[in-house]
C-alpha cells in the first residue's frame, strides 16, 4: 500500500511540474499598435500569421488605432508602464515620444552591418539616437490625376490653371459644378506645405524657430485663394473625405493625396496616374512635400526577457519580403534597397513617379516644437480662407502664436 502512495505521489509530482513547465512555455505576447489604412491591415495581419507558422511561441496582437488616438494613447499607457510592445506611425511622433521617454534608442539593438541595407531615409534619429526604423520611404503628397479626363498632367501651375479651367464643369446646367479640375485637403496647413516650398518657403529654420512671418507664406495663401475665387478650378470648401470621393467618383480631374490614397482609387476603378504636382511658374521653384518614413518604435518598459523577441520581429518586417507585400497592395516605397532593385518596384510607374516627386520633397521635421507650429498655422490659415484676416495679417499671427506655444511647451 505505502509502495501505492509512494508511486502516486510520484507520478501527482510529475504532473505538477509538468503544468508547472507548460505554464512557463506559454511564449511571448508581442502587442503592435499602428495606424495603417484598410489594406495595409490586411497585410500585417497576413506577414504576421506567416512568422508565426515558424516561431512557435509567440503570439502578435495587432492593433488599429487612428493617428491621434494613437499618440495620446500610447503616451498615457507607456507612462503608466503599459502599453504596446511596438509603436508604428510616421517619424514625426518620435520627437515627443523620445523627449517622454518612452520609446527606447535602438541603434545598440540593430547591427551596423543591417543598418546598411536600409535606405537612409528610412531611419529616424533624434538627439543622436535611432528611435525609428522605417518600412517605407516617403509618406508624401504627390499629384494623382484620372487618365480619363487628365491624358497627361500639367507640368506648372500655369498649364494647371488652364487645365483645370477645361476640366470643371457644370454638365447638367444647374448652376452646380459636377466636375473638378483639382481637389484636395487645402484646408488643412500639411497639404498648404507643398505651395510653401514653391514660393521658397519653410515652417521652421535649421535650428527649429518658426519661419511663418514671411512674404513665402503670405504669397502661397493667395495662390490658393486664387485657384478657388479667380480660377475657380477648386471647390469652395474641401476637406479630405469630400476630396476624396469626388476623386474616386470621377468628379475631378486631380487630386493632391499620398500613397496611403492609391490603392483606394485603384479599387474604385480610376486609371491613375502620378506626377510631381506642378512647378511654379512665377517662382522657378518645386513645391516640396513634407515626407517622412513610417516605421516601428520600442516602448522604453519592454522587459529585457522578451527584447530579442521584438527585435526579430522588426527585422522580420522590414525585410526585403515583406515589405515588397505591401509595395504589391499599396504602390508603398519600401526601405530596404534589395527591395527597391526588385521588378515589383522598378517596373511600377506609379511608384517611379512617386520617387520622382520624392527627389524634390523635404523631411517632416520630429522635433516636438512642430505641433506647436501646426496648432499656430490652423486657425490663421483657416480665417484667410475663410475671408476674415488678410494673408498678410495671418502670416504674422501665426508667427506670433507659433512662438507664444512653443515657449508654452518648454516651461
Amino acid at each position: 500500500m505505502k509502495r501505492i502512495i509512494l508511486i502516486a505521489s510520484f507520478i501527482l509530482m510529475l504532473v505538477i511540474v509538468f503544468i508547472s513547465c507548460s505554464g512557463e512555455q506559454k511564449g511571448t505576447t508581442i502587442t503592435i499598435w499602428h495606424q495603417m489604412q484598410v489594406e495595409g491591415r490586411a497585410v500585417l495581419d497576413s506577414v504576421c500569421k506567416d512568422y508565426l507558422l515558424k516561431n512557435q511561441g509567440i503570439k502578435i496582437n495587432t492593433l488599429y488605432k487612428e493617428t491621434e488616438e494613437l499618440r495620446t494613447g500610447f503616451q498615457t499607457a507607456s507612462l503608466a508602464n503599459a502599453g504596446p510592445q511596438i509603436v508604428y506611425g510616421p517619424s514625426d511622433q518620435v520627437g515627443p515620444f523620445s523627449k517622454m521617454e518612452i520609446i527606447m534608442p535602438m541603434e545598440t539593438l540593430f547591427d551596423k552591418d543591417s543598418m546598411a541595407k536600409y535606405d537612409t531615409k528610412s531611419l529616424t534619429y533624434f538627439d543622436g539616437h535611432l528611435y525609428q526604423i522605417g518600412d517605407r520611404i516617403g509618406n508624401h503628397l504627390a499629384l494623382v490625376y484620372n487618365k480619363k479626363l487628365v491624358p497627361e498632367p500639367p507640368k506648372n501651375s500655369d498649364e494647371l490653371i488652364i487645365m483645370g479651367k477645361e476640366l470643371t464643369k457644370d454638365i447638367d446646367g444647374d448652376n452646380r459644378i459636377d466636375i473638378y479640375g483639382l481637389v484636395w485637403n487645402f484646408t488643412e496647413p500639411y497639404f498648404f506645405i507643398p505651395f510653401l516650398g514653391g514660393f521658397g518657403g519653410w515652417v521652421m529654420d535649421d535650428k527649429g524657430n518658426p519661419t511663418l512671418n514671411s512674404p513665402s507664406i503670405v504669397e502661397a495663401f493667395k495662390f490658393i485663394v486664387a485657384l478657388r475665387d479667380e480660377h475657380k478650378i477648386i471647390p469652395q470648401e474641401c476637406d479630405y473625405d469630400m476630396a476624396d470621393a469626388l476623386f474616386k467618383e470621377g468628379r475631378a480631374g486631380m487630386i493632391i493625396n499620398g500613397p496611403w490614397s492609391w490603392a483606394g482609387y485603384a479599387k474604385a476603378g480610376i486609371d491613375m496616374g502620378i506626377a510631381r504636382i506642378p512647378f511654379i511658374t512665377s517662382t522657378g521653384k518645386w513645391p516640396s512635400p513634407m515626407y517622412s518614413p513610417k516605421g516601428y518604435s520600442i516602448n522604453s518598459n519592454v522587459k529585457s526577457d522578451i527584447l530579442p523577441d521584438v527585435v526579430k520581429l522588426i527585422y522580420y518586417l522590414t525585410s526585403p519580403a515583406v515589405e515588397l507585400e505591401f509595395t504589391k497592395v499599396m504602390g508603398t516605397i519600401p526601405s530596404r534597397k534589395e527591395a527597391q532593385e526588385n521588378s515589383l518596384v522598378k517596373d511600377n510607374p506609379l511608384i517611379t513617379s512617386s520617387k520622382y516627386q520624392l527627389d524634390v520633397c523635404r523631411p517632416m521635421p520630429v522635433i516636438p516644437e512642430l505641433r506647436a507650429i501646426w496648432d499656430a498655422m490652423k486657425p490663421s490659415y483657416q480665417a484667410v480662407l475663410g475671408g476674415t484676416i488678410s494673408p498678410e495679417d495671418a502670416s504674422k499671427t501665426m508667427q506670433e502664436e507659433a512662438l507664444k506655444k512653443i515657449r508654452e511647451m518648454n516651461e
